[in-house]
């Protein structure tokens, strides 16, 4: 029996775990299997790269755990986007992408293949399964969810997200520190999320939770008003600017600097008409996606609010690399090795789907179906730690 892994897709603080657990696993049910690694994702598939796991790292996995990014590499890799697969050399003028991927598995022997990515991955895991499946493949696809937004459908908690908003409230722990090297200071932490304000708002109530069980020294410059956060701008939310100008400058004139969690798909939709009324193109990836980091959104907020606080030193930092690269942590730990350990279980059954909490389902783990998969599940903006946190900013 042969089992490959391919993680695609940005990296999370789940997938050296994710694949630790899954050779854990097979250690376990299947000892004598032979485990494979595609390498750098759809991309290592589609080039037939592929790297052997030996003993070595069979009896050596639980280093893995201690690691961030992949032990196998990553790229986002549309196997539906033909003419992307052409331009970059992965299949040749007038081949079939799935088409080319099922016969490299074919090739290659593969019985079981274990995706692990976020929806592009398990979307494109989907239409892999599928193609297999009308084209009389024999092969069982398990996929994990992996995405640091957790804005899959209709996963309630996805893998590496836990992880990702804890290193994010890490990260601001020492940005904020630069509140003293200025008067009238506005920093704007830019926090990873397309569509979906969940890392920003989890991030957030992370890092007021250890505000919580700090000590402070108002005395002198340390007062805990300083350090707090003053305004959450995420894509689920509209707000009105005028008033929050207004509110935000007089906390500027009260405690002299006003920090901002920002979710980098805020305001995306005006920065976008913006970019496309001066005639320029808008950057995007093979899967249609904004590149964000190249249209900058915490730069377009701070040029909106820094004239208007009269800030004498505007700071915007991005926690995403940050904390997308972490390992997992303890609670993220538990829920990959559930996951992992699920999947194989059912793999070796020969079913196939996606391993995760099913929020139909009353959260329980199952394998979902892959044709339930898709992105852009929406933050739920009614939840009460959120509403909470907001209330207490907003009163401040």
């Amino acid at each position: 029996m042969r089992i490959a892994f391919l993680t695609a897709g940005g990296i999370a603080p789940c997938l050296s775990a994710s694949i630790a657990a899954l050779i854990e696993k097979y250690n376990d049910l299947a000892p004598e299997a032979e485990l494979v690694g595609y390498l750098n994702g759809y991309r290592g598939l589609l080039l037939g790269k592929k790297i052997q796991f030996p003993d070595s790292v069979k009896n050596n996995f639980p280093i893995l755990y201690d690691f961030g990014g992949s032990p196998i590499g990553n790229s986002r890799v549309k196997l539906t986007n033909i003419e992307d697969c052409v331009k970059k050399g992965y299949v040749k003028e007038g081949e079939d992408p799935l088409e080319v991927a099922a016969k490299q598995l074919t090739k290659d022997k593969v019985n079981i293949l274990h995706t692990i990515g976020g929806d592009d991955t398990n979307t494109m895991a989907a239409q892999l399964s599928f193609y297999l499946e009308k084209n009389g493949y024999d092969l069982t696809v398990v996929g994990l969810p992996k995405t640091v937004d957790n804005d899959v459908f209709p996963v309630s908690q996805t893998l590496g997200a836990w992880t990702a908003a804890e290193q994010g409230s890490i990260f601001f722990e020492n940005i904020v520190n630069e509140n003293t090297t200025s008067t009238r200071q506005l920093i704007i932490h830019e926090v990873m999320g397309r569509h979906c304000g969940w890392l920003t708002a989890k991030t957030a109530s992370d890092y007021r939770e250890k505000l919580k069980n700090r000590e402070f020294l108002p005395e002198l410059l340390i007062d805990k008003e300083k350090w707090d956060i003053d305004a959450v701008y995420i894509p689920e939310q509209d707000f009105n600017f005028q008033d929050e100008v207004k509110r935000l400058k007089e906390l500027m004139d009260k405690k002299d600097n006003v920090n901002i969690f920002l979710s980098e798909g805020a305001g995306q939709e005006t920065i976008i008409r913006e970019i496309e009324e001066k005639g320029e193109e808008v950057p995007r990836d093979a899967f249609g996606h904004v590149r964000l980091d190249e249209i900058n959104p915490g730069q377009w907020f701070a040029k909106q609010f820094a004239s208007e606080l009269k800030a004498e030193k505007t700071l915007v930092q991005k926690s995403g690399y940050f904390a997308r690269s972490a390992k997992a942590n303890h609670k993220d730990l538990d829920l990959i090795k559930k996951s992992a350990f699920y999947g194989s279980e059912q793999a070796l059954n020969g079913k196939s789907g996606l391993a995760g909490l099913d929020e139909d389902q009353d959260n329980q783990l199952r394998l979902i179906e892959f044709e339930r998969i898709k992105g852009g599940k929406p933050f739920d903006v009614s939840l009460n730690w959120y509403q909470s946190m907001l209330n207490e900013i907003i009163q401040k």
